[in-house]
């Protein structure tokens, strides 16, 4: 046992590698700690916390950084939105905002990927063999406040970096002091990838959103162009019929005032423009009916109950029930039947859309049949039984569909009931 001794006491005198590992290790086990890791755990996680973009997550990551080692500032590089080929400048605290950006086939960027690579800018600049071939940037070695820089790793990748000035006090970079700032800056790391993430996803949403609305608005501009086409086609047939001419104005004023919607509705969100306010359902029925009957269809109209008004937006229940109804004849020969009826039940109104066509499948209706990008149609998008159902779903209401292959379609909407009672002008009259 003595002569072991001897020999690793001997060994530990010539070698400098093993004197360093030797003070390493009786630092960590005989004597206490500098920081209190736990309490430097929660207050870093405190600060990164409080940030609400990932640019307010960095400067806090650098602050925090920073108050670990009494550094008064520093700045964080990381990977551009708009090049993933190099890693730029993202915040800065109490430093003059950097201009320059590091690609990231570096050496420099190569070198700092390694596991706890951590380099002390003071001691490259006294001792730089101690790197090895690691070359750093003018810019860094030059600017002789500079004193550490940190790498921000999520697993093996490298996500960028933080600089910090020199502390206002002599701190050494010792093991205490680098597993600290390991630890830190993988935590570091963490918080702003998934505040990166958390805005890719929020502007994916937005994408989302406004494809979705303009998906709408094609929808309607696509009816409203065969509407329109339809008409031109019979011009050139009609064109000394004063009644088709006084048709045809009205037809125009109708599209025109659906375009002005669609453009209020583009601008304002996917809400329609204006207030919900007693809507009467029998008159839009029959204006279905006239546009049936003008392009040689027959829709048969049961009104049990004349004086029914429900709340709502009138221009989307009447595109609600016209897109229903359309699809009906869609479905149904010349020769078969389309109704609609109307009635009160157990205080609700009931819009009965029925047709005697091929019907739809169970599992059509299950799974495709109000789901957006859904459709059985040739040239259709898909996008209409998904908005109708979203916007009876809105209002209150709901749908049921009866159907089977070969055997015709009944959908039932049942939707909130305006009771006219107390006041007897409901005909676009705001409700609060």
């Amino acid at each position: 046992t003595l002569v072991v001794a001897l020999t690793l006491l001997a060994a530990a005198s010539l070698s400098g590698s093993m004197r360093a590992k030797l003070r390493v290790m009786l630092s960590k086990h005989l004597f206490s700690y500098r920081y209190d890791y736990r309490r430097e755990w929660l207050r870093f996680t405190a600060t990164l916390s409080t940030g609400k973009t990932p640019v307010e997550t960095a400067t806090l990551v650098i602050r925090g950084l920073g108050d670990m080692l009494e550094s008064p500032g520093g700045a964080l590089w990381s990977r551009s939105t708009t090049s993933a080929g190099e890693l730029v400048p993202m915040a800065q605290w109490n430093m003059p905002r950097a201009v320059q950006w590091e690609p990231v086939t570096s050496e420099f960027l190569r070198n700092l990927s390694a596991p706890g690579k951590i380099i002390d800018l003071d001691e490259y600049r006294r001792h730089p063999e101690r790197y090895g071939t690691l070359q750093l940037p003018a810019w860094l070695v030059e600017n002789e406040q500079c004193w550490l820089i940190i790498p921000l790793n999520i697993l093996e990748d490298l996500t960028g970096f933080v600089v910090l000035l020199r502390a206002r006090t002599r701190i050494e970079l010792n093991w205490e002091v680098a597993d600290l700032l390991k630890t830190a800056s993988r935590q570091a790391a963490s918080f702003l990838g998934q505040m990166h993430a958390t805005e890719a996803l929020l502007e994916v949403r937005k994408f989302d959103a406004f494809n979705r609305m303009s998906a709408f608005v094609v929808h309607d501009l696509k009816n409203i162009v065969t509407q329109l086409s339809l008409m031109m086609k019979n011009a050139r047939r009609l064109r000394d019929n004063l009644e088709f001419h006084e048709d045809m104005m009205m037809t125009i004023e109708h599209s025109l005032e659906k375009m002005r919607q669609l453009m209020l509705q583009l601008r304002e969100g996917e809400k329609p423009p204006g207030r919900a306010s007693g809507v009467a359902l029998l008159p839009i029925v029959r204006r279905l009916a006239a546009v049936a009957e003008d392009r040689g269809r027959v829709l048969a109209v049961n009104a049990v109950d004349p004086l029914l008004y429900t709340r709502g937006h009138e221009e989307r229940i009447e595109r609600v029930l016209g897109h229903m109804v359309q699809n009906a004849f869609d479905a149904t020969p010349v020769s078969g039947k389309v109704w609609v009826t109307l009635a009160r039940v157990a205080g609700q109104v009931q819009v009965e859309i029925g047709d005697s066509g091929e019907g739809m499948s169970a599992e059509f209706v299950q799974d495709r049949l109000f789901k957006p990008f859904q459709t059985t149609k040739p040239t259709g998008m898909g996008i209409g039984a998904y908005e109708s159902c979203q916007y009876v779903q809105e209002l209150g209401g709901s749908i049921k569909v009866d159907t089977a292959a070969g055997q015709g379609t009944v959908i039932t909407l049942l939707l909130p009931l305006l009771d006219t009672a107390a006041s007897s002008d409901l005909h676009g009259a705001a409700l609060a």
